[in-house]
């Protein structure tokens, strides 16, 4: 039975985002995506801090 309760979560978790992608929304956002726009908190080996510290430096 938990088996069964499981598969439908996932399957409704992916129906939603698959909904969300087909009326215009963008893809789920990653926990590194989603602080896109901040240069502090991201961890050392983050590739979007290691091209922010790029962009800055040029």
């Amino acid at each position: 039975m938990e088996i069964l309760f499981a598969i439908a979560i996932v399957t409704l978790a992916a129906g939603g985002v698959g909904i969300g992608l087909i009326f215009g929304r963008g893809p789920a956002k990653t926990s590194c995506g989603a602080a896109d726009a901040l240069s502090v908190g991201r961890c050392r080996d983050c590739p979007l801090r290691r091209r922010a510290a790029s962009k800055e430096a040029s």
